[in-house]
């Protein structure tokens, strides 16, 4: 099914746009950081500097024939190869890009770097910091306060832990803080959300997961809320099924973050024994489909995914590149329909995210003139966030 629509595809072919920099600037120095965080040999260091060199002068080839998913990514890509990396699609060079990282590296090659996740340094680091033990300590606080007030505190924490974003890190500088007159959350559906899920339900909630570490872990932690709350009684929690992108979540992210609630202090600690019960008695599920490490929009998913969406009471989507694939990567006015732009999705959906690039729709005019107004690049910040539900 295709997404025949007026407003122009995101591409990098601009001067000082976030879709260029993002290739020309994050794209680069992460690959420099995946050589630092591994012993690499001279075959894996080659492989990267070549994928940076044509990265960023030249045109984009095929995979190597013998690649698992060649013919995938030839029928993907047959419309982008032997062009600039800079003149396709936005949301394709960057997933192809890390098909390629993966390559170099030898993730799917036979040899002893096999199966290595080239990010998991970055992603162990994160679980381990000052900033994951205050977050996780401030729990003991929360699941003290009355279940209305944790399912509030705990919806926001999931939504803010999007921007312990690692690509996100390596290349933004721009100001953490908000204009006084532009509030963070610039749309608020958290009152619809819950009123999907009332406390009671026989609901099945599905959430389709964006990175791992310090974002997984409030994650983690709200989908404790709503089984041991009883507003589902079956949790899905949707993966990559393998690297993708600097910290996008793999199954075996889940496990570590599962470890290191088991291994905390208070009431972590219970938090992680239940999820892990919750896991072994299928009440949560852990799932990988492989359409999402395509570099497609959800419009076009699979019947099989489908399907599965269909049956879920509610999903969530966390994190930027879930919504840029949900709505469409393209220069949306936004005051566009969310509605009108997941009408498509088999089911009730949900969005949590911050902002950290420049696809929006759902907003009044009212907040965006204000975000016009005091802030330049509102869009790609990470000041801002959302919560849009379509029931």
């Amino acid at each position: 099914m295709s997404d025949t629509v007026d407003a122009p595809v995101i591409r990098s072919d601009e001067p000082g746009s976030f879709a260029r920099s993002v290739l020309a600037e994050r794209h680069p120095a992460l690959i420099e950081k995946v050589r630092d965080a591994f012993p690499y040999g001279p075959e894996q260091h080659r492989a990267l500097d070549a994928l940076r060199d044509n990265a960023a002068e030249g045109t984009i080839t095929p995979l190597p024939p013998t690649a698992y998913d060649h013919d995938r990514w030839a029928e993907w890509g047959r419309e982008h190869f032997g062009r600039s990396w800079f003149d396709v699609p936005f949301l394709w060079a960057e997933s192809y890009f890390y098909r390629r990282l993966l390559e170099a590296v030898g993730f799917f090659a036979d040899g002893p770097w096999r199966g290595i996740d080239p990010f998991r340094p970055f992603k162990q680091a994160e679980l381990h910091t000052p900033e994951a033990q205050a977050e996780l300590a401030t729990l003991d606080d929360i699941l003290r306060k009355p279940a209305g007030e944790q399912a509030d505190a705990l919806v926001h924490g999931s939504l803010w832990g999007n921007r312990a974003d690692l690509g996100f890190r390596i290349s933004s500088s721009a100001a953490d803080a908000s204009g006084a007159d532009t509030p963070p959350l610039v749309a608020d559906d958290s009152e619809a959300l819950w009123s999907v899920l009332p406390a009671g339900s026989p609901a099945t909630l599905c959430v389709v997961a964006d990175n791992a570490g310090r974002e997984l872990l409030p994650d983690l932690v709200l989908i404790d809320h709503v089984l041991h709350h009883g507003r589902a009684e079956r949790v899905v929690l949707q993966v990559k099924p393998y690297p993708y992108y600097v910290s996008d979540a793999t199954t075996g992210d889940v496990v570590d973050c599962l470890h290191r609630l088991v291994r905390a202090e208070g009431a972590a600690a219970g938090t992680g024994r239940r999820l892990w019960a919750a896991m072994g008695d299928g009440r949560l599920t852990v799932r990988a489909h492989d359409f999402f490490r395509a570099p497609l929009p959800y419009r076009e998913m699979p019947g099989d995914l489908r399907s599965e969406f269909a049956e879920a009471t509610l999903t969530v989507f966390k994190g930027d590149l879930n919504y840029r694939r949900l709505v469409g990567d393209r220069l949306w006015p936004p005051t566009t329909s969310f509605a009108d732009r997941t009408a498509y999705f088999p089911g009730p959906v949900a969005a949590l995210r911050t902002l950290k690039s420049d696809v929006i729709v759902g907003l009044d005019e009212r907040t965006v003139a204000a975000l016009d107004a005091h802030e330049d690049h509102w869009r790609i910040s990470g000041a801002h966030a959302l919560i849009q539900v379509r029931r």
